[in-house]
């Protein structure tokens, strides 16, 4: 079953009623770090809750990609709005397997702000369902932050 969710643009990033962001620099240059982002077999290596990612749509991704995110709680089915190569992607999910949300979007952001040094800025907005409303964000999903700031050990491919 499929919980379908309401597609959003960027501005549901400033006006979701759940906004979470973080900041962290990372190691590697942006063009490395997006090719991690854009490597479906990688995800599982570095982000525990995800199990399995597969691009639905052709390369070469791009606004209107889709792919499935396989968690260890639910399987989450993602639209791509935004895709600026080797700097910034957006994507909202099109529905869930479990009633997360009505609306949910997540924003990278990745900028040099030293020779091979990243300033990588994770956003997260969510329109809850009830269920999500009321445990707050401990029962959204796991994100990408919270792996990245607890001291992950990834070592960027060359």
């Amino acid at each position: 079953m499929h919980f379908t969710c309401r597609p959003v643009d960027a501005s549901f990033f400033d006006t979701a009623p759940m906004r979470f962001k973080n900041v962290v620099e990372l190691d590697a240059p942006p063009a490395r770090v997006f090719a991690i982002f854009e490597d479906e077999q990688s995800w599982p290596e570095w982000f525990r809750a995800i199990h399995k990612v597969v691009w639905t749509s052709n390369r070469p991704h791009g606004v209107g990609s889709t792919r499935t995110v396989s968690l260890s709680t639910a399987t989450l089915y993602e639209y791509f709005f935004r895709w600026e190569q080797d700097r910034r992607c957006s994507f909202y999910l099109t529905a869930a397997s479990m009633p997360l949300a009505h609306a949910f979007a997540e924003d990278y952001l990745l900028e040099e702000f030293a020779p091979a040094k990243t300033r990588f800025t994770y956003c997260v907005s969510i329109e809850p369902r009830l269920a999500v409303a009321i445990g707050g964000p401990e029962l959204a999903p796991v994100s990408l932050d919270t792996t990245l700031s607890t001291g992950t050990e990834k070592e960027w491919p060359s």
